[in-house]
């Protein structure tokens, strides 16, 4: 007897990325991730972290200085670690203003409500605390590719390719300022080593003249909304000063005549 256990058409597409970016080309793409998240991470300091990615396994938080380090899974899988929850991102169970760092890789990419994920993500985060959010950008060899092949696509251009400034009216709306924006991989998305290698100038170039223009971004922001962290109130100690007072009059009167 064969059970038949039948996926979404979402769940496949989280299976082939997952896949994808085991491959060669998607390798490259994590490892250049990697090193830009790994920038910014040591720089970002509290007691908690949730980490949303495609693939739970993949240890995106390692260079981080947070202890406690949560990672979030839709689904159960294997290798999961044990600080992983399964929960959907669009419901996190932690409580408002409890987390002091939101990681999220791809995850406003593929999904079917990216403004649900991001708004829940800044509902647990703290005042003051900060979010990174991973995506690919539309505007980049890879988005260029992804608009002009839309009959035979790859699984990395099934994502939602959110673009900057929607993305920073999102965070503008829901109470982010968003302090850095990084980017990187120029080469175009061609999976053949051989390919990419012969591009390799561009990687350069882009670089060093086309600062927005990678294959993915990397974007920093910091909730400054709803309940400041209160300021303690200062317990100010009273001094008290004895002024000098002269003795009254009456009195000395009073002892010179008895």
């Amino acid at each position: 007897m064969t059970i038949k256990v039948k996926v979404s058409q979402h769940g496949r597409v989280l299976e082939n990325i997952q896949k994808w970016f085991e491959s060669e080309l998607g390798d490259e793409i994590l490892s250049a991730q990697k090193q830009v998240i790994n920038r910014l991470l040591p720089n970002l300091f509290g007691y908690h972290l949730v980490e949303i990615a495609i693939n739970p396994n993949m240890g995106l938080a390692c260079e981080s200085l947070i202890g406690h380090k949560i990672v979030v899974s839709d689904r159960f899988q294997l290798g999961l670690s044990d600080n992983c929850i399964l929960c959907q991102p669009t419901e996190l169970p932690f409580e408002h203003n409890s987390v002091d760092v939101m990681l999220l890789h791809h995850s406003l990419d593929f999904t079917d409500n990216p403004h649900q994920v991001l708004r829940e993500a800044i509902r647990v985060l703290r005042p003051g605390g900060h979010i990174l959010v991973v995506g690919f950008n539309p505007s980049s060899w890879w988005g260029v590719h992804r608009f002009c092949t839309k009959t035979s696509q790859a699984p990395w251009q099934q994502g939602q390719f959110i673009s900057q400034s929607r993305l920073a009216d999102w965070m503008s709306l829901l109470g982010l300022t968003q302090l850095q924006l990084l980017t990187d991989y120029y080469l175009p998305p061609f999976e053949s080593y051989k390919w990419r290698n012969r591009f390799e100038k561009i990687q350069s170039y882009g670089r060093r003249s086309l600062p927005k223009r990678g294959a993915f971004t990397v974007t920093l922001a910091r909730k400054d909304i709803e309940g400041f962290t209160p300021v303690k109130q200062v317990k100010v100690s009273r001094k008290f000063y004895t002024l000098p007072v002269t003795k009254p009059a009456t009195r000395e009167l009073i002892r010179e005549r008895s």
